[in-house]
Formats: C-alpha cells, structure tokens, sequence
C-alpha cells in the first residue's frame, strides 16, 4: 500500500480557520463494475436541482470568501464544486469522463465539496497545501499543447517537491498527477470548512470509499480525518 502523508501548512490553517479534510488512500482493482459511477453522478445531478443540502450555499459563500483572503477571484475562478454544480444548474447535467473521475465528481456536486484525485504513483515527496512564494510551477495545457506557468505571490497551492498539483487551492489540477481509471493508486481528498457539518465530510468520505468498493471488488482502502492545526 502506498504511503501518502498530505500536510497542512500553519499558514493555510491561519487562513481558513477550522478546515478540515478526508483523506482517502487507494490500491485499485481492476473495475468491473463502472455502473456505479455513471448511477451516482446522475443521481448527485439531481440532487442539485432539488437542494437536498441546507447547508450547501453557506459552504460554497464560505470557500469563496477564503479565496478572496488570498486574492483569488472567485466568480472567475471558483472552488471546484460550485464550478461543478454551476454547470449541473446551467446544462441540467455534467459529462462522463471516466468511472473514477465521474465518481468522485458525483460526490462533490452531491455534498457542495471539494474533492480531488490523483494519481498517488506520480507524487515527488508528500502533497502539501502551502502558499505560494511565486517560484513554484504548474504543469498544464495551453491550446492543446503542454505548457508551464508559476505560482501568484500568495496563492494557496497543493505541491510537491516537483511543483504544483493544483492550482487556487481545488480550482485548477495539474496534468503530472492527473489521474484516470487507469492508475493504480489513488488519492482523494475531500476539503470542507466548518460551515459543513463533520458528519456530513465523514459521510461523503464513506459514501466514495463505498462507491469504489463497489466498482472494484478487492481494492484496498486507507482513510484519514485531517484537521488543521492554527498558530
């Protein structure tokens, strides 16, 4: 089983008093069941459209005052799950990509959440959540072909010792660490603030774990409750 250890720095924990993560570590198995993903995305599309979740607009105002903290524009680059589920609100629906990705997507639109995954098998030393000095590298796409850029003075990244994951904290993920069905281990990682109740992070974290047990019978699972540590 492959080792991941993700760090909170104290000075993201100073900014976002309160936030907390799940952390799900994943030896796969081959997939023989992708229906599951495809059956939970539809249903967490629904969900949007009937506002399950009381608390899912307080979470995603409290995600966006955080980026405005450390700078970012949040109505042009917002968290990962609004960006989700403003595209379920605006097409009635979100595209499969693939049964891993379609899943864990299917939990964030579901739970107003953040979630990421990587492919752990690509990580350079242990993913960090620090901010940013400037110096740091992003490896992305640019019309359609591989591109690099820095890091903003002050923005909140996932790193490693190569360079950025994610950009913004869960807006934007790197191409090295992508992951796809193919990849034999998986991290996710569920970020939530204290807006969102902890049984609910908790819930969301079981509900993925039980989703890939389900689509891949055999895989072995690993799962942490992180919670940052103010100075």
């Amino acid at each position: 089983m492959l080792t991941v250890l993700p760090l909170i720095s104290r000075d993201v924990a100073n900014l976002a008093p309160g936030f907390r993560a799940f952390s799900i570590v994943v030896e796969a198995a081959p997939i023989t069941n992708p229906a599951v993903a495809s059956e939970a995305l539809v249903r967490a599309c629904k969900s949007v459209h009937t506002g399950d979740i009381s608390w899912a607009e307080a979470h995603l105002s409290a995600w966006a005052e955080v980026f405005r903290k450390f700078g970012s524009k949040p109505q042009r680059t917002p968290c990962s799950a609004e960006a989700l589920r403003k595209r379920v609100l605006r097409d009635g629906s979100l595209a499969s990509i693939d049964p891993i990705v379609d899943l864990y997507n299917a939990i964030s639109i579901e739970y107003a959440i953040p979630v990421g995954g990587e492919n752990a098998a690509a990580y350079v030393g242990a993913p960090r959540l620090v901010i940013a000095d400037g110096t740091e590298t992003f490896d992305t796409m640019r019309e359609g072909v591989p591109a690099q850029e820095l890091a903003d003075i002050g923005e909140v990244i996932w790193r490693d010792d190569q360079g950025i994951t994610c950009r913004r904290w869960n807006w934007r993920q790197g191409v090295r660490t992508r992951l796809d069905a193919d990849a034999k281990h998986m991290w996710f990682i569920l970020e939530s603030l204290p807006v969102m109740p902890i049984e609910a992070l908790t819930e969301a974290g079981d509900k993925l774990i039980e989703g890939l047990e389900m689509m891949m019978p055999g895989v072995r699972i690993e799962s942490t409750l992180i919670e940052a540590s103010v100075s």
